[in-house]
C-alpha cells in the first residue's frame, strides 16, 4: 500500500500564486508542449520534432536528453515531466528497426495521459532545406483539413483533434486578411496517410480589392503513417471536454434583434398607481397647499367609508 502525501500548504505570497497557476481555469490559455527523446532516437526523429518545436514556440520545451522508457508500456516519466512543467502536450520520438522513425504526439488530463497516437516519418525534409524566408514565431496558424478520411476514421478523428490542440493559440474573435501569414496543411488517404506540409501565404496584386493569394513551401514537409494508438474512453474524453458552468449561456425569453441588428427586450410589469410614484423634486412639480388640503380631505373620506364599511359587515 503506498504512503498517502500530505497536502502541503503554501507558506508564502509566491508559493501560493504557484499554486494558483495550477488550478484549473475556465478560459484556458495555449497549451504547453513537451518535447522528448525516447529510446535511440534517430537523427530524423531529432530534427523533426526540433521543427515541430519551432512551430510551436513560444509555447513549449525541448529536452535534448534521452529517456530510456516506451510510452505505451509505462507512461509515469510522461506524466512527471508534463506535472513538473505544466505541460498538457508532448512529444517523443524514438527509433528500432521494427518501427524505424517513430514520433509519439499525446495529451494529458488531470495530469494523466489521455490520448497517445504512434506516427511513422516515412519522408521528411526539414526547415532549413528550403531556402527562403520563414513566418515570425508565435503566430497563429490557418488550419486545413483535407480529406474525408479525417470524419469516417476514429483514429484520425481524435488524431485531427490532437493537431488542433498542438497549433491552437489564443482565441480571437475577428480575423484581419494581413495577419494571416501561416497555413499548414493536413491531408488523410483512407491507407492511413497523413502529408504535413507548411506554406507562407504572400499576398499578390489582382487589380481588385482582394489580393491574389499564393502559396509558398517553407517546410518541414513530412509524410506521416498511422500506427498504433491508445485514446481514452468515451467518458473520460467527455469529462475532458466538457464546458464549466460559468462559461455555458443559456436561453434567454424575451429578447430578440431587428433587421438592423438592434436588441430589443420586453418586460412584464404589475399594475402600479401612477400618484405615488417617486418623481424628480421639481419646484414646478409641487402641489400647492389648496391640492394637498383636498388630497388630504379626500383620504379621510376613503378611511371613513372603508370604516363604516367594516362596522356594517359586523353588524
Amino acid at each position: 500500500m503506498g504512503v498517502i502525501q500530505r497536502v502541503k500548504k503554501p507558506t508564502t505570497r509566491k508559493g501560493k500564486k504557484v499554486l494558483q497557476s495550477k488550478e484549473p481555469k475556465p478560459i484556458e490559455g495555449p497549451k504547453q508542449c513537451l518535447f522528448l527523446q525516447g529510446r535511440n532516437p534517430s537523427d530524423r526523429t531529432r530534427k523533426l520534432l526540433k521543427d515541430i518545436y519551432d512551430l510551436k514556440k513560444p509555447d513549449g520545451a525541448y529536452l535534448s536528453r534521452k529517456n530510456d522508457f516506451v510510452p505505451f508500456e509505462d507512461a509515469t516519466l510522461i506524466e512527471k515531466l508534463c506535472y513538473k512543467k505544466e505541460a498538457a502536450l508532448f512529444g517523443v520520438g524514438s527509433h528500432s528497426k521494427k518501427r524505424p522513425h517513430n514520433v509519439i504526439l499525446g495529451r494529458t488530463f488531470d495530469y494523466g495521459i489521455l490520448d497517445m497516437i504512434e506516427l511513422g516519418a516515412d519522408n521528411y525534409k526539414g526547415m532549413k532545406e528550403f531556402h527562403n524566408a520563414k513566418v515570425l514565431s508565435g503566430l497563429k496558424p490557418c488550419l486545413i483539413f483535407n480529406g474525408p478520411a479525417w470524419d469516417l476514421n476514429q483514429d484520425l478523428k481524435r488524431l485531427k483533434s490532437l493537431f488542433i490542440d498542438f497549433f491552437n493559440r489564443e482565441k480571437v474573435e475577428t480575423i484581419r486578411l494581413q495577419g494571416l501569414e501561416h497555413v499548414l496543411s493536413f491531408t488523410a488517404t483512407e491507407s492511413g496517410n497523413i502529408y504535413f506540409r507548411s506554406y507562407k501565404i504572400l499576398l499578390k496584386k489582382s487589380g481588385q480589392r482582394t489580393p491574389r493569394i499564393e502559396l509558398e513551401e517553407i517546410g518541414p514537409s513530412i509524410d506521416f503513417k498511422l500506427r498504433r494508438t491508445r485514446l481514452a474512453s468515451d467518458d473520460l474524453y467527455k469529462e475532458a471536454c466538457r464546458v464549466p458552468q460559468e462559461l455555458r449561456t443559456g436561453t434567454k425569453k424575451n429578447i430578440s434583434r431587428d433587421a438592423f441588428g438592434s436588441k430589443l427586450g420586453r418586460i412584464h410589469m404589475g399594475k402600479q398607481d401612477i400618484n405615488r410614484l417617486q418623481t424628480r423634486k421639481m419646484k414646478g412639480l409641487r402641489k400647492t397647499p389648496e391640492e394637498k388640503k383636498q388630497f388630504l380631505i379626500k383620504r379621510k373620506k376613503e378611511k371613513q367609508a372603508a370604516k363604516q364599511a367594516q362596522n356594517a359587515v359586523a353588524e
